[in-house]
């Protein structure tokens, strides 16, 4: 097949003319389109077995066909991973890969507007600028409350603490500590290290059977460290841990917080959008009386993977952390939204469309309806594996991940033995190792592992927009079948 790019012969390689723009559109049109239909089809996971070509070589001084490298990367490079846009990948945080929402980013990067000043794109500002403003509303914050869009919920949380910082502490940040809970993500703790926080000064706090904070532990920790002549500055709570869904009591952190006149974050990357629905609005209720808070689109609205968010409740926390001038910006100081002066980024991706487009296209009911079912999945999944012989449900899921684990039959005369005890969670650690492995390797479904109060559980995490009702089957299915593979005779 002849590549509709000829870079060699082309006067103007960078340049391609109409008629080569229209093959390239077209070529990887096809290519993506029908990657997207089999999706059904495809091994949710195929990470074994050979390892990937080393694709290490010197600069290419001449170009290659177009059809070739596409090959490479959706026939050989493309299918040697773990099929994060499949309906069957139930690990980690699943997301999706919204078409209309990659579109809206090919369109972006086609348009290649520069957005972090105002006046450089201001109808392109104002777009992304309303999009913001929707995650404002679904979050509960009202008038006054402002955000960004950015790569992910690590760099969301990086800009909430370096706002916090400066909120809370400023020059006195040697004294400043931050409270997050044992389940918090990791970006917590490194968002608060990045931000100046000593390492010595971030607490971490226990959490309880459901793997929720602790909020009278991290009271004592607080007082303890008044005394000590310390400042509580910020503390981190979670609305959907990334273990086990866990949400921490929102209100009443948002009480301590103000008590001790603190910085609540919420890290909401994960359940943030399920405030789409009525029963996530229960469950995460209080979740507007944090500061800030961390949102990943790319999780909860399947956008793909780059889109994460940070809003706040009052604009000028981030103009008071992150505005800037330069003689060369001097236009921007007279404008209402300069997004480079609510983070730390100034040239960057539009962003915006790929978030503004699909709610404006479709509405948020369409979002709304899918979050509910995936309640209602993780619901059906939790009852079935209850069922299964010799599964124990770990912690009650409060949104749409299930941890679980098979259970090794132990003699009643061994129990509260501790040696025996350390034996058989190691074997039980062995066995649930082997049982996650032995789920993915059908290849139907893609589970992940954690470990959770010293043991290893797996988990089950129901969110992207193609699963539905008969995957989580296949899923239950395969998991049945597993148990009885590696289940002790």
């Amino acid at each position: 097949m002849a590549s509709p790019l000829d870079c060699n012969g082309n006067s103007a390689p960078l340049e391609p003319s109409a008629a080569q723009m229209q093959a390239i559109a077209a070529q990887i049109s096809e290519v993506v389109i029908a990657h997207i239909l089999s999706l059904g089809q495809q091994p949710a996971s195929d990470t074994q077995g050979s390892a990937a070509p080393s694709l290490a070589e010197p600069l290419p001084r001449a170009g290659q066909p177009l059809d070739e490298l596409l090959s490479l990367v959706m026939d050989e490079l493309t299918p040697r991973s773990v099929n994060t846009a499949s309906p069957g990948y139930l690990g980690y945080i699943p997301g999706g890969g919204l078409f209309l929402s990659a579109a809206a980013e090919f369109l972006a990067a086609a348009i290649n507007r520069h957005v972090g000043v105002e006046h450089m794109a201001p109808g392109l500002v104002a777009l992304e600028e309303t999009a913001v403003q929707w995650l404002c509303e679904i979050v509960g914050y009202g008038p006054g409350a402002a955000g960004v869009l950015t790569t992910g919920g690590s760099l969301a949380s990086l800009t909430a603490l370096v706002a916090a910082r400066d909120h809370t502490v400023a020059d006195q940040i040697s004294r400043g500590v931050v409270y997050a809970s044992d389940q918090a993500h990791h970006s917590a703790a490194k968002a608060a290290r990045m931000a100046g926080f000593s390492r010595a000064n971030i607490r971490v706090v226990a959490t309880d059977a459901a793997g929720r904070m602790d909020l009278h532990a991290a009271a004592s920790m607080i007082a303890e460290d008044r005394r000590a002549g310390l400042i509580p500055a910020v503390l981190v709570a979670s609305a959907g841990t990334t273990n086990t869904g866990a949400i921490d009591d929102l209100g009443g952190a948002a009480a301590l917080a103000q008590d001790h006149q603190m910085w609540l974050h919420v890290d909401a990357a994960y359940g943030g959008f399920f405030m789409l629905t009525a029963r996530g609005r229960e469950r995460l209720a209080g979740l507007a009386s944090a500061h800030s808070i961390t949102l990943d689109p790319h999780k909860g609205l399947g956008l793909p993977y780059g889109n994460g968010a940070l809003v706040v409740a009052d604009r000028s926390w981030l103009l008071d952390a992150f505005s800037a001038s330069a003689d060369y910006l001097h236009e921007h100081e007279s404008s209402s939204v300069n997004f480079c002066d609510l983070s730390p980024e100034l040239s960057r991706n539009f962003r915006g469309l790929g978030l503004w487009l699909p709610l404006k296209a479709l509405g948020s009911q369409p979002f709304a309806a899918h979050l509910d079912e995936k309640l209602d999945l993780a619901d059906q999944a939790a009852r079935a594996l209850a069922l299964l012989p010799g599964i124990e449900i770990v912690t009650p899921h409060q949104l749409s991940i299930v941890t679980f684990q098979l259970q090794l039959p132990r003699p009643a005369a061994d129990r509260g033995n501790d040696s025996a005890d350390s034996e058989v969670g190691l074997a039980q650690d062995e066995l649930n190792t082997r049982l996650l492995a032995a789920i993915n390797s059908r290849g139907r479904v893609y589970l992940s592992g954690t470990r959770f109060r010293g043991r290893f559980v797996l988990r089950l995490a129901v969110l992207s927009f193609r699963t539905h009702a008969d995957r989580l089957a296949q899923a239950l299915e395969d998991i049945e079948a597993a148990i009885t593979e590696v289940s002790p005779r």
